[in-house]
């Protein structure tokens, strides 16, 4: 993954076809085998943080090239962006998971808990409720508000269900995704430093997963280990 990755990605976004897709097939393999060694590493790196992860491969964690495009407006048949996504329960898990991005522009790395169905958000509430003190603790300490900037996702409007708008964490409560993030410059990227940047990332983020994987009781998760 380097400067050539995002020169794929940038020509890929200006000519988002399946012809311009099958004259330059050997350049999308090259970029995407890659992307998939990066991934590897990162992956190697993250073992040692999470070791229920130890049997992933790679490619299992890295989102396919072509956009479902049944139920979307939007018919362009490629995503103009690379990405691995790292959980427990695997790529499609409705846990908490790590995630990594390249976009040229818009490259990120982070993760946390994206969009979960009722009954993980219900639990996750449940969770903020009793500790909501805690979850805050750890998104405000210093070194985390420096790398994330706060905590990131979707909100309410208005208070959750069984929740009265003046409880102590009903900033906490109104979100629907609990996600942090850092950007990855595109300089960084050519000059070869993202997995050492992930993994820094993905270190600073361990309070929050923890939280988390206990508020969502992600032994669940566990069951469907890779």
């Amino acid at each position: 993954m380097n400067k050539n990755t995002l020169i794929f990605l940038e020509q890929l976004s200006e000519n988002n076809q399946k012809a311009w897709m099958d004259e330059n097939k050997s350049w999308y393999l090259e970029v995407k085998e890659a992307f998939v060694e990066e991934v590897g590493k990162l992956l190697n790196g993250l073992i040692e943080i999470e070791p229920g992860m130890a049997n992933f491969k790679p490619k299992d964690c890295v989102f396919r090239q072509n956009r479902d495009v049944r139920f979307s407006a939007n018919k362009m048949p490629y995503k103009i962006n690379m990405a691995a996504y790292f959980a427990l329960g695997g790529k499609k898990s409705n846990g908490p998971g790590y995630y990594l991005h390249i976009q040229p522009g818009k490259s990120f790395v982070g993760g946390g808990l994206y969009m979960p169905p009722a009954d993980i958000l219900k639990r996750l509430r449940q969770e903020i409720d009793y500790s909501g003190e805690e979850l805050r603790s750890i998104i405000t300490e210093p070194s985390f508000q420096k790398a994330f900037e706060g905590l990131k996702g979707e909100q309410l409007k208005t208070s959750p269900r069984d929740y009265d708008q003046e409880h102590p964490h009903i900033d906490l409560l109104r979100y629907k995704s609990f996600e942090v993030f850092t950007l990855l410059p595109d300089d960084l990227i050519k000059e070869g430093k993202v997995i050492e940047t992930s993994l820094h990332t993905f270190s600073l983020m361990q309070p929050f997963m923890q939280f988390l994987y206990r508020a969502v009781d992600e032994s669940e998760s566990g069951d469907g280990l890779l």
